[in-house]
């Protein structure tokens, strides 16, 4: 069934904020179809407790996978698919093409290779730690590749936490060791999209990423619908979907449980970042629905819609800082439900500042939260940068449950509450407060955290 996503008209006493196609994805957006195969691949490998045996790590399966890629007219599909027992695929980067889906069949695996050789942007670049960080190609790219799709029932696994062929550590490993050392990682990503535009994930299970699941950047128009992420809490640098400088994003029916942004919104130098719609979705461990670091492009007309965050770090967070920092505006979330996450919400205007640049100071500003509540203690930290520029925000029905635990901290900011209920009351250095919230009941979040998608 072809499901649109919609969105309701809400009122703010004499502010109307309406959830309109001017201020979201302005696409209309359905659930993708799989498109026929013109071309079947059987797997020859066999999996064994989430791996291959070392004696296949071998025989990769990325020429004959690459070649149906390449030779497969548009709109149809490369399908990979179970031949018994054997159920698995390995590979290393593979290129996507115009117009064409690489479709990962139920029960079918395809492994991202373990070799860092096989990666490589230079000679020797990947899988080292240096002060660049960008020496490995993903395991699945698509430049200018518009309209191009990864579906199926099926699992891509980037064995992160596995060793490296000639290494005696991981991926994982190396990027804790350049937190350790104050350098950079080189480890790929799973799925990086750049300049491809009307892209869709559907129905997929990414897994252990040695980087980012996925990464879309300077395109116009993506669609995630119906994709499970599940990578332990553990894995550091594993953000589940990041959009960045990029318009007209959807991401829907999603399942993420990771180890950094469950969702990163980003606006770098190469441009803004606008027009964008997250609904239906639920987010498990992780660093929450984020806006950030990098804003400096500009972010704005972003809309989240029922969301479940359940056991994060943080939950709805906005971050950035003096040396990438932007204007953040049109900001909307509604109906969001947020269960044992240590920052329910995070308004950071100070992230991880290195002290390298002044130039870019951050605002946010027409940033709404509807019908929000918080379940278990938590912190809600509202900080704008400086008195120049404020946090501007609009609580409307947030409610936290365990408000007599919570701990609020507010600085450089303008707040309303209301008309719907509001059981806290900021205060702080620089901090305006206005309206009067309500006695209305609190969202409900009966149904709303539900487990881990089986796949």
């Amino acid at each position: 069934m072809n499901r649109p996503i919609t969105f309701a008209c809400l009122a703010f006493g004499s502010t109307l904020l309406t959830w309109s196609a001017r201020a979201q994805d302005m696409r209309n957006v359905l659930e993708p179809t799989i498109p026929a195969a013109c071309a079947t691949l059987v797997a020859q490998l066999s999996s064994s407790e989430s791996t291959l045996a070392e004696a296949d790590e071998s025989r990769p399966d990325t020429e004959r996978i690459q070649q149906a890629i390449d030779h497969c007219a548009r709109g149809q599909s490369v399908r990979l698919q179970t031949n018994g027992a054997l159920n698995a695929f390995l590979s290393g980067p593979l290129q996507l093409r115009m117009g064409v889906t690489l479709l990962v069949d139920k029960r079918t695996i395809l492994f991202g290779s373990r070799d860092p050789r096989d990666y490589d942007v230079s000679p020797g670049a990947c899988g080292i730690l240096d002060h660049n960080g960008h020496g490995c190609k993903a395991l699945i790219n698509g430049d200018h590749a518009d309209d191009a799709a990864v579906m199926g029932d099926g699992t891509i696994d980037g064995r992160g936490w596995a060793k490296m062929l000639g290494q005696g550590r991981s991926w994982w490993d190396i990027a804790q060791e350049a937190k350790v050392a104050g350098s950079d990682q080189n480890c790929p990503r799973l799925i990086i999209l750049t300049h491809s535009d009307n892209f869709t994930l559907y129905r997929v299970t990414l897994k252990n990423a040695a980087n980012f699941h996925v990464y879309f950047s300077n395109g116009n128009g993506f669609t995630a619908w119906g994709v499970t992420i599940n990578t332990p809490k553990s894995a550091r640098n594993t953000d589940g979907i990041d959009p960045s400088s990029a318009t007209n994003v959807t991401i829907a029916h999603c399942f993420i449980h990771t180890g950094d942004d469950n969702v990163a919104i980003k606006a770098g130098p190469s441009g803004p970042s606008s027009h964008m719609t997250i609904a239906h979705n639920h987010f498990y461990t992780g660093h929450g629905m984020s806006i950030g670091s990098e804003t400096q492009g500009g972010v704005s007309a972003i809309r989240v819609k029922d969301l479940s965050i359940d056991g994060a770090d943080n939950g709805l967070r906005i971050k950035s800082n003096a040396e990438r920092g932007g204007l953040v505006q049109d900001v909307a979330y509604e109906d969001v439900c947020i269960r044992d996450t240590k920052n329910a919400v995070l308004m950071d205007s100070h992230y991880a500042f290195s002290g390298r640049g002044r130039d870019m100071l951050p605002t946010f500003r027409n940033i709404v939260l509807q019908d929000v509540r918080v379940l278990g203690p938590s912190k809600i930290t509202l900080e704008g940068y400086d008195a120049g520029h404020r946090l501007g925000i609009t609580l409307n029905n947030v409610v936290l449950d365990a408000a007599a635990a919570a701990k609020v901290l507010a600085m450089h900011a303008l707040v309303v509450l209301g008309p719907g209920p509001v059981n806290f009351w900021p205060s702080g250095e620089d901090v305006q407060v206005a309206g009067s919230p309500g006695k209305t009941r609190p969202n409900s979040c009966e149904g709303k955290f539900v487990p881990l998608s089986g796949k």
